[in-house]
């Protein structure tokens, strides 16, 4: 009998207790924490890091009836990201033979998978390289200066392999002055730009290439992009491409002599 009734009062506790959990009220739903600008774009990126991870399509066909260049034309590539894609070559430069090879949002492993049809294969006498920030902001994940160094000695190395003068732009400065500034300015750490212009103009002076420095140009007295050269404190405005142009002309000059001797 005994048996029994404990037997029965273990039951009942137990059916009690899963009563209580069938009717517990739901745990409060967790807000979910707003993606940020950079997540947000990462996300929309997707299917092309799935697809075309180097964005090969982009100039695909531009590049098929690109002609060779002609016998004593000094033709430029201009390679890089938003930047440089963002940049209106023919405005600067009236007349000249410069191409633009700009992609916006890249970062430098995207644009070593698209080095030789975008470069190489266009028989430029030089390129301009103007990369980085988006490494920084990791645009395609996280990168370390270490690996963003790695891709630029790679460009350098492909380059050089197929005589090819290398110019390397600074990375430019980023400022917070505006509200559109501020989550580009977050990603984008003064300190690493500072460290990455530091070893492209060392590597620059040690393998033959020529650093072009925009950054020295265009920087404020805080160490902030000076604020009339950009609406959105990343991308050059019309006033920050005047000031980058007469830059370039003259980096590529000085790899045209280079390349003469």
């Amino acid at each position: 009998m005994l048996r029994r009734l404990v037997l029965l009062s273990i039951l009942l506790t137990c059916s009690i207790a899963a009563f209580a959990q069938q009717h517990a009220p739901p745990a409060p739903a967790q807000e979910a924490k707003p993606l940020s600008a950079l997540e947000r774009y990462r996300q929309s990126k997707i299917p092309i890091y799935m697809n075309d991870y180097g964005q090969l399509a982009r100039y695909r066909d531009a590049n098929a009836e690109l002609k060779p260049p002609a016998p004593g034309e000094n033709r430029i590539v201009f390679f890089g990201d938003s930047i440089t894609d963002g940049w209106k070559l023919t405005d600067s430069f009236p007349g000249k033979p410069y191409v633009n090879r700009g992609i916006s949002g890249q970062t430098t492993p995207q644009m070593l998978v698209r080095f030789r049809e975008d470069v190489i294969d266009l028989q430029p006498k030089a390129v301009v390289i103007l990369a980085g920030t988006n490494d920084i902001a990791g645009n395609t994940g996280p990168m370390t200066l270490e690996q963003i160094e790695a891709n630029y000695t790679s460009l350098a190395e492909l380059a050089a392999a197929n005589h090819v003068k290398m110019i390397f732009s600074s990375v430019l400065p980023v400022n917070n002055y505006t509200p559109e500034s501020q989550e580009f300015f977050a990603d984008r750490p003064l300190t690493k730009i500072i460290e990455l212009n530091r070893w492209l103009k060392t590597y620059c002076a040690d393998h033959g290439c020529v650093y072009l420095d925009y950054f020295g140009a265009m920087v404020d007295d805080k160490g902030l992009l000076k604020r009339d050269l950009a609406d959105d404190g990343l991308h050059p405005n019309v006033a920050g491409y005047k000031v980058m142009a007469p830059l370039a002309e003259a980096a590529i000059a000085q790899a045209m002599q280079s390349a003469a001797h």
